[in-house]
C-alpha cells in the first residue's frame, strides 16, 4: 500500500495592470541675496524623482467542473481529451490553464466500488484522465453509494475517501470538506447523504457547513452532485422527477430530494456565490435565483434530454458531452462551456 500525503498548493501570481507615476519634483523658488551686484543670482532646482506605485496583484484561479463521468466509455475519453486540449490552450505565462477540476459525483457507475483496490478506479477514472496532471476534487453521487443508484450503501463512501491515498489526481479529503485556493473557498458537499436526510439525518454536515461559512474568502463556491434547480430529467430539488405532489409520502422523500432542497434553502441560497452540480447529464447555466448562480455540468460521459421545467437559463444543451472551464480574476468570473470536441459553445461573465 502506497500512502500519499496530499496538500493543496496554490500559486500567488503578481501582475501589473497599470503604473501610476507621481511627480514629486520640488522647486525652490527662493532667491539668494548677493552683495556683489555683478554676480548673477542662482536659483537652484531639484530635478525630483519619480515614485512608481504598482497596482495590487490580480488574484487568478482557473479550473474545470464536470460530473457523471464514471463510465469508462468513449464519450468520457473524448471529453477528457477535449478538456486537456482546452487547458493546454489556456496556459500562459501567468499560470496553468487549469489548476484543478471539480468532479461532481457519480464517479463510478453503476453501483460504486467494492474496495479501495477496485479495478474500476483505474478503468473509469485513472485511464480516461491519464494525460491530465492536476487534482480532481471529488464529491459523492448517488451511484457511488450503490443500491443500483439509490445510494443507500453508505460504507462505500469510505472507499472513495481512502482512494485519495492511492492516486495522484483523485482528491477527496472526507465525505464533505473545504478547500481554500487563492481568493476562493470551495465546499465539497455530500448531497447523497442529504437525499437520505428524512430518515438518517445529516446533522453533522449541517453543523459543519454552518460553522465554516462564517469565515470564507472573497468567493464562496459549493459543489455537489444533486442540483438545486435544473431543466434536466431529474429536475428541481424537492420535486425530483416532477413528482412534487407525492412529497411527504413514505418512500418518496428520498427520490424527490426534500433533504437537498431544505439544505440548499437554508445554507446555499444567498450565502454561496456559485453552486456546481451534476446528476442531470447535460450542461446548463441557469439564471441566478435566491442570490446564487446555479450551474449544471453533468455531461462528462453521456448526455440525456432536457425537459420543460421552466427554469430560465443563459445556456443549456443536451446533445453532446462536455464541461465548463472557469476563470476567476479578482471579483469577476468567466465561465465557458465546451463540448466533447473542444468547441466553445457558450461564454458568460459576471462580477461581484
Amino acid at each position: 500500500m502506497i500512502w500519499l500525503l496530499w496538500a493543496c498548493n496554490t500559486e500567488k501570481v503578481e501582475t501589473t495592470d497599470e503604473t501610476v507615476v507621481e511627480d514629486t519634483a520640488q522647486v525652490d523658488t527662493g532667491t539668494e541675496e548677493d552683495t556683489n551686484t555683478d554676480t548673477d543670482t542662482n536659483i537652484p532646482t531639484d530635478t525630483g524623482t519619480e515614485e512608481v506605485e504598482e497596482s495590487p496583484p490580480a488574484q487568478i484561479v482557473r479550473f474545470v467542473a464536470m460530473g457523471d463521468g464514471g463510465e469508462g466509455n468513449e464519450t468520457q475519453y473524448k471529453v477528457a481529451e477535449a478538456l486537456k486540449t482546452v487547458c493546454d490552450a489556456k496556459t500562459d505565462d501567468i499560470l496553468d490553464g487549469c489548476e484543478f477540476a471539480l468532479y461532481l459525483g457519480d464517479n463510478i457507475y453503476d453501483v460504486g466500488v467494492e474496495s479501495v483496490l477496485d479495478e474500476q478506479f483505474y478503468d473509469k477514472f485513472e485511464a480516461p484522465y491519464a494525460n491530465i496532471d492536476f487534482p480532481f476534487y471529488v464529491v459523492l453521487g448517488n451511484h457511488d453509494g450503490g443500491c443500483w443508484g439509490a445510494g443507500c450503501e453508505f460504507y462505500k463512501t469510505e472507499y472513495e475517501v481512502d482512494y485519495t491515498h492511492y492516486s495522484d489526481k483523485w482528491t477527496m479529503f472526507d465525505q464533505y470538506y473545504r478547500v481554500d485556493v487563492e481568493h476562493l473557498t470551495l465546499f465539497g458537499l455530500d448531497t447523497n447523504e442529504l437525499m437520505w436526510e428524512p430518515w438518517f439525518g445529516a446533522d453533522d454536515q449541517w453543523a459543519w457547513f454552518q460553522s465554516e461559512i462564517t469565515n470564507t474568502n472573497q468567493w464562496t463556491i459549493a459543489f455537489g452532485h444533486h442540483p438545486y434547480i435544473s431543466n434536466g430529467q431529474h429536475g428541481n430539488a424537492g420535486a425530483y422527477e416532477g413528482l412534487d405532489w407525492l412529497e411527504g409520502t413514505w418512500g418518496t422523500d428520498v427520490p424527490l430530494g426534500a433533504g437537498v432542497k431544505e439544505f440548499m434553502d437554508a445554507n446555499i441560497c444567498g450565502q454561496v456565490d456559485i453552486y456546481f452540480a451534476g446528476h442531470d447529464h447535460n450542461r446548463q447555466w441557469l439564471e441566478p435565483t435566491c442570490g446564487t448562480e446555479f450551474i449544471v455540468s453533468g455531461a462528462a460521459a453521456k448526455h440525456t434530454d432536457l425537459q420543460a421545467r421552466g427554469n430560465p437559463t443563459f445556456f443549456e444543451d443536451d446533445t453532446v458531452g462536455g464541461f465548463i472551464w472557469v476563470e476567476i480574476v479578482d471579483n469577476c468570473m468567466t465561465g465557458e462551456f465546451y463540448d466533447e470536441d473542444g468547441v466553445l459553445n457558450f461564454s458568460h461573465q459576471f462580477c461581484k
